[in-house]
């Protein structure tokens, strides 16, 4: 028979993990503390679906399609398309000071500009997938990325990567509809 001490004693980190992990799940968006008004930022997002072409012996890598969004430091967003080597005319979106403080804020909590530079090699025998590219400029410190889709490469891409990705991707569809 378990002595109800032990039971108590067992149970006791069971609660300590439970306190901090539930209020992390339950709040999952990045606090925004550490924004202040006098932060500088701008943003660049290029987003290219490349193709191979073949030239009969050579081949070369071009784009279908190339997305460009940018972003200054008053939320102001500009959103260009190329398609089929035809751009189209570009489009304009106001950030609320709500979006552009979530964005600063999970840029400049999670130390997305202190992430290394690194290169990723693209799978040779791929013949479409899609590159992005990402320049920020936070309070004159600069940082420029290049990546591919994760499953056009065999490297780990940093999940901090793919979550501002996305929340550039969220601001894409909203000027889009």
């Amino acid at each position: 028979m378990v002595r109800p001490i032990v039971l108590i004693l067992g149970a006791i980190p069971v609660l300590a993990a439970m306190f901090v992990v539930v209020p992390q799940l339950v709040r999952p968006e990045i606090p925004s503390v550490a924004v202040n008004a006098d932060d500088v930022i701008s943003i660049e997002y290029d987003k290219l679906h490349l193709k191979k072409i073949s030239f009969g012996l050579t081949q070369s890598t071009g784009a279908e399609m190339a997305e460009v969004l940018t972003i200054d430091n008053n939320g102001q967003a500009t959103y260009s398309l190329t398609k089929n080597g035809y751009t189209e005319p570009d489009r304009k979106y106001q950030l609320s000071k709500d979006e552009l403080t979530k964005l600063i804020a999970l840029i400049k909590e999670t130390g997305f500009v202190e992430i290394p530079q690194t290169s990723y090699q693209v799978k040779s025998d791929l013949n479409e997938y899609d590159k992005f590219r990402l320049q920020i400029t936070l309070n004159g410190k600069s940082i420029s990325l290049e990546w591919p889709e994760q499953n056009a490469t065999d490297q780990f891409i940093p999940p901090i990567i793919n979550q501002v990705q996305s929340s550039l991707d969220t601001i894409i569809t909203k000027i889009i509809k």
